[in-house]
């Protein structure tokens, strides 16, 4: 009867280490969602942490493509034809890079959707390519964080951020 508790105990206590660390994922999944000149946008990312380290030019070396978040390639859905820093983007789904820069990176959209990380990223398979401002801030974003706004998306770490203007 002792081992049966004891075994339960140890099953319960199992359970909820598990339920725990499941809660608390390094890199979780998120979505931004928006209307902009009449389209849907979606990015799906996962959100990596800074946890007291320096992303820009360290972890996420400057003039080298980045899945733009961690584990898959973050993902950019378009529900219909839009502009993109004034350069036409058809409707669908893309993977979504960043090239970062200093005082500017190039956002990359390309045709292959389901992608990990880099790995298997071919330039040849992009369709649009768009220059945009890169800004420091003087607040710290802990979370990769994206947003969709009005008129542009926007992306944010540590204390940097960059944003394309969307039209129609």
């Amino acid at each position: 009867m002792k081992l049966n508790k004891l075994i339960f105990a140890f099953t319960l206590s199992l359970f909820f280490v598990v339920a725990a660390n499941a809660q608390d994922k390094p890199s979780p999944a998120k979505t931004a969602e928006g209307t902009v000149a009449g389209a849907k946008i979606t990015i799906n990312y996962s959100s990596p942490a800074v946890k007291g380290r320096t992303i820009w030019g360290d972890l996420v070396p400057l003039g080298v493509i980045w899945r733009a978040g961690a584990n898959e390639a973050t993902t950019f859905t378009t529900s219909k034809d839009i502009t993109v820093e004034g350069q036409k983007l058809t409707a669908g789904t893309y993977s979504f890079f960043v090239i970062p820069g200093e005082s500017q990176s190039t956002f990359v959209f390309n045709k292959v959707a389901k992608q990990w990380g880099t790995y298997t990223y071919d330039e040849k398979q992009d369709v649009l390519r768009v220059n945009v401002p890169s800004q420091q801030t003087s607040t710290l974003e802990e979370r990769l964080v994206y947003e969709v706004k009005s008129d542009s998306f926007e992306i944010r770490w540590e204390y940097g951020k960059a944003a394309a203007k969307i039209g129609a």
